[in-house]
């Protein structure tokens, strides 16, 4: 008989995480698989075309049976962001208040906010069973730069729910190494904890740039630069206007392609007016995450950019393993953790988070690099993926912790 894993995920398809993979993965290892989330809207804060409080609320996708249960659209504001953090979490407390679901594992992939992993907790503890928690957002250390909440009653709250949930939670797995430390001096035994780090789904490869048609990206002389992701205030991007000017200044003929879209977009879109650099920067509408090696294709390089925060320094963000999986040189503006993957890797260029002079240098730096360092640094980063993010040892591994907890 399949084993059943109930999956907690505010954010699944048709949004684009890597738990849909991860979900679709396990479907093709033999488990049944379903999984609990809300209503898409990320991240432009509006539902999607198509689905509703009353639209689309079961679907089935690659196998996966998806629940979506009722929740307020993240909208523009940290209000309606709060609300929408509250209504996924009132809405799972009814759901698991009556639902006839009977499965084995709960497994809860925690991006913020990490409140969705209550109804995950509850439903684990209501059916005694195993609750994994995948940690790939620090809470409530997160909390300020993502909600804009600076009250210290709230914050403490918050870090009183967090403790419940790993307190509660019978193993806890980390997307970097740096996670697993600050978990810890919350009182979680370090048996507790494991680093099982994010990987690239197999669609992320090189792509020989003369098979695919990207009319997006103009085919000119200029050095294409891309940026592909979520476009916050977390990303760091406020900074590329003034680097852009610098290069500039320099005549360093750059294109910064960003694709994508996100709450910060259309004041990103006002510094580049405000300094004078639009012939520097492309726009591109978000695509599907299978077209960006396409895209990738036909850039010199890629940006991994985040703010300066020391919760950020800690993190590895998603992109890391697609950049490096892709095979193009990465550009980082950000600090801690992802400058020692790269480092390590020898994949590319890092800069600290904020740090506009060195950023420019680094660019400056890359373009005038010859054709074969440049195919170095693009071999380095497959060569690194394959080592250290592989898709199929890591799913193993998850298999043999599903296999001990029975």
């Amino acid at each position: 008989m399949k084993k059943h894993i109930l999956v907690i995920a505010q954010y699944f398809y048709p949004e684009q995480f890597r738990i849909n993979d991860i979900c679709t993965e396990w479907v093709n290892r033999g488990y049944k698989v379903t999984v609990i989330t809300g209503i898409p809207n990320y991240p432009q804060g509006e539902y999607y075309k198509g689905y509703g409080l009353f639209k689309k609320r079961k679907e089935t996708y690659n196998g996966i049976e998806i629940i979506r249960i009722p929740l307020v659209a993240r909208g523009n504001n940290s209000i309606m962001l709060s609300l929408n953090y509250l209504s996924f979490v009132i809405s799972g407390f009814f759901w698991k208040t009556f639902t006839k679901i009977k499965a084995d594992y709960v497994y809860i992939y925690e991006v913020s906010p990490m409140t969705q992993a209550l109804p995950g907790v509850w439903y684990a503890k209501k059916r005694k069973i195993p609750c994994y928690l995948y940690v790939t957002d620090l809470w409530p250390e997160n909390v300020e730069i993502v909600t804009g909440i600076k009250n210290k009653a709230v914050l403490n709250t918050i870090g009183a729910m967090v403790d419940y949930i790993y307190k509660h939670s019978d193993k806890i797995f980390t997307s970097s190494k740096n996670f697993i430390k600050s978990i810890n001096n919350r009182g979680v035994p370090i048996e507790k904890l494991e680093f099982w780090p994010q990987y690239a789904e197999d669609f992320y490869t090189p792509v020989d740039k003369e098979t695919v048609r990207v009319p997006e990206i103009p085919k000119d002389n200029k050095f294409n630069i891309i940026f592909a992701g979520n476009i916050g205030t977390a990303q760091g991007l406020g900074i590329l206007p003034e680097v852009a000017r610098l290069l500039k200044k320099q005549e360093i003929n750059v294109r910064f392609n960003i694709v994508g879209d996100g709450r910060f977009k259309d004041k990103l879109m006002g510094l580049v007016n405000t300094y004078e650099v639009t012939e520097m920067f492309n726009f591109i509408q978000k695509q599907p995450a299978t077209r960006i090696p396409d895209f990738m294709s036909v850039c010199d390089a890629t940006l991994i950019s985040l703010s300066k925060n020391k919760v950020f320094s800690m993190t590895i963000p998603a992109k890391t393993q697609s950049c490096l999986a892709c095979g193009l040189p990465i550009i980082v503006s950000a600090d801690g953790e992802i400058q020692d993957v790269i480092n390590e890797s020898g994949a590319g260029v890092c800069s600290d988070a904020g740090d506009v002079q060195t950023l420019a240098s680094n660019i400056q730096h890359l373009v005038f690099k010859t054709p074969a360092e440049i195919k170095q640094m693009s071999d380095n980063a497959i060569q690194y993926s394959k080592l250290n993010f592989n898709k199929n040892k890591l799913l193993d591994s998850m298999d043999r912790w599903f296999e001990m907890s029975k």
